[in-house]
């Protein structure tokens, strides 16, 4: 950003009343000629109505995300949801400023990327700022504010129409695409206000969301403004996505976002750019983004295994016949509850419970011991179905494999029922223990290896 556009934004900053005008409103705004937002917000992250056809975007998310110019075949985004940590994936959908083919992208790729479990970004491309920062495009926006409007307005209907046809259900966000360009000439800021208000109101009557992404110095920093100093003048986007190359993994912001609007899980950060990651074979130039969206990564709460017992325990001792305690307690409950027992829970190690360990052992290969040492607590918390988990899974699968990783690695987990980084973390260090590929995802291997006891 260049000294003039700084010295400017902060001469916006100084005075509310100042800066309302130089946003192209009345120091008393007419509140009243902006559209009210007739559209019912569907949660985030719920099914479409037609959910057998369509799939709303992006659901609930929060964790690594990508965009790439050209939407990659199918063999390889099904290489890079095993191998990669990513599990958003922004696509081009439309827009006369869209200028990478898109042989891959149909409605039947996209229904496909839903149902192996991708969170979809739609991002259409459409006419660019006339003050547009180190380049220029074929179809830029007039600098007249109410022709600005309703040009987004009609780039809105055009983005709904091109979704529609790509099995994008209605509730799903749509992000407009507005490359940088210099704050300084009002005219410039203004229009760009106006343009980014139409498409929200259009995309709000016709029952979409609205996502703005764009460089954190160029329209997100404009629109925090309009929020703050002269709210209701423009339509504000209900999620932005903000290009700030920081390197950073979050959704972080410095003081050119300052409005509350945007938290709460409503925010991506593109935080590094033009790279090229290669995964399973297969390697792409790319963005990489931090994405919390919808509900974000939230699990819900999750009933006891057994009533009373508690199987998240802070270590998983070893134990033998004459034990007592709550690690009894939660030994037997596993056992129960995989049918080894009938017995209930009463956390003393006797007869019947190691009679019910040496059933367990033999039917899960281990040493016959009739003792629970560590690989029988990894096998027994592990058991059970072998979903691939990545950062942002949530659910009763990832707190088996978080209490299986602290009982193999002799470590306190925070079992939540979400995969963090943190969690991811542990992953991998199982992984390079055993010798495993290294991508820090739970995967099929990742799995067989825990419940063969780790």
């Amino acid at each position: 950003m260049s000294r003039h556009t700084l010295t400017r934004l902060a001469a916006l900053l100084g005075t509310a009343a100042l800066s309302v005008t130089l946003l192209g409103v009345p120091a008393q705004a007419d509140t009243a000629r902006v559209d009210p937002v007739r559209y019912d917000p569907v949660r985030p992250g719920a099914p479409a109505s037609k959910a057998a056809t369509t799939v709303r975007v992006p659901g609930s998310f929060t964790g690594y995300g990508f965009d790439a110019c050209t939407a990659p075949s199918q063999a390889v985004m099904d290489r890079w949801r095993e191998a990669s940590p990513y599990s958003a994936v922004g696509i081009y959908t439309g827009g006369v400023n869209r200028t990478c083919p898109q042989p891959a992208l149909t409605a039947d790729w996209v229904r496909t990327q839903a149902r192996r479990g991708w969170h979809l970004l739609p991002i259409h491309v459409g006419p660019q700022s006339s003050c547009a920062v180190n380049r220029e495009f074929p179809v830029e926006m007039s600098l007249d504010r109410t022709t600005a409007e309703q040009q987004g307005r009609t780039e809105a209907r055009t983005a709904v129409t091109a979704a529609r046809a790509l099995a994008i259900a209605g509730g799903s966000t749509l992000y407009y695409d507005l490359e940088d360009y210099d704050l300084g000439p009002d005219d410039c800021r203004q229009a760009a206000l106006s343009f980014l208000s139409g498409w929200t109101k259009q995309l709000h009557g016709l029952g979409f969301r609205s996502g703005v992404y764009s460089s954190i110095g160029a329209a997100i920093t404009s629109l925090d403004l309009a929020d703050r100093v002269s709210a209701g003048s423009y339509a504000m986007p209900d999620d932005i996505w903000f290009a700030w190359g920081n390197g950073r993994a979050d959704t972080r912001t410095d003081s050119r976002v300052q409005s509350k609007r945007w938290d709460g899980h409503r925010r991506i950060h593109q935080y590094r750019l033009d790279i090229v990651q290669s995964y399973a074979g297969s390697a792409i130039k790319i963005d990489q983004n931090w994405v919390d969206v919808g509900r974000g990564s939230v699990a819900s709460r999750s009933p006891r295994l057994c009533r009373g017992v508690n199987v998240d325990l802070r270590r998983y001792p070893a134990l033998r016949r004459g034990k007592r305690g709550a690690a009894v307690e939660a030994v037997e409950c596993l056992l129960r509850k995989q049918r080894f027992t009938r017995v209930k829970p009463d956390g003393r190690y006797d007869a019947r419970t190691v009679r019910a360990v040496r059933k367990a052992q033999r039917r899960l290969d281990l040493k016959v011991t009739g003792r629970v040492d560590r690989r029988t607590w990894v096998a027994l918390l592990s058991r059970g179905t072998r979903p691939l988990l990545k950062v942002g899974e949530t659910g009763p699968n990832v707190r088996r494999a978080q209490r299986a990783l602290g009982a193999t690695l002799g470590v306190r987990v925070r079992v939540d029922g979400v995969v963090t980084v943190r969690t991811a973390a542990l992953v991998r260090r199982f992984q390079k223990r055993e010798r495993l590929p290294q991508t820090a995802n739970v995967t099929d291997v990742t799995w067989r290896r825990l419940q063969a006891g780790g």
